[in-house]
C-alpha cells in the first residue's frame, strides 16, 4: 500500500502538498497523491525532461479556492502552465499546456 510507505509520500508531495494529504480522508489520499503524482509527470513531460532532472520537490500542485488544481511552484520558465486532472476509481488523467512567452 503506497499510503503506509511514509518515503514515497514525502518524495512525491511537497511540504504544503503533504499539509493537504494529512487533512484528508483515508479514501481520498490515494487519489490525491495519484493525482499530484501524474500532474508533475506531466509537466515534466511536456517540459521535455521527465522526472529526473526535474524532481517531484520542484513542482507543486494546489487547489484554488473553487478546487480547480494549478501549479503552484514550478522551476524557473519564460511562460505558463496550465493543468486539468479527471479522476475515476481507478485512473488519474493529467493534461498540461506550456505556454512560452518567448521563443529560444
Amino acid at each position: 500500500d503506497l499510503i503506509a510507505k511514509e518515503k514515497f509520500v514525502t518524495r512525491v508531495l511537497t511540504p504544503n502538498e503533504q499539509l493537504v494529504f494529512s487533512k484528508l480522508a483515508k479514501r481520498r489520499r490515494i487519489e490525491y497523491l495519484a493525482g499530484r503524482w501524474t500532474a508533475k509527470e506531466a509537466f515534466s513531460k511536456a517540459w521535455g525532461t521527465g522526472i529526473g532532472k526535474l524532481g517531484f520537490q520542484d513542482i507543486e500542485v494546489l487547489n484554488n479556492q473553487y478546487g480547480k488544481p494549478y501549479f503552484a511552484k514550478l522551476p524557473p520558465f519564460d511562460g505558463t502552465a496550465s493543468l486539468s486532472l479527471s479522476h475515476s476509481e481507478t485512473t488519474v488523467v493529467a493534461f498540461v499546456i506550456i505556454q512560452r512567452t518567448t521563443d529560444k
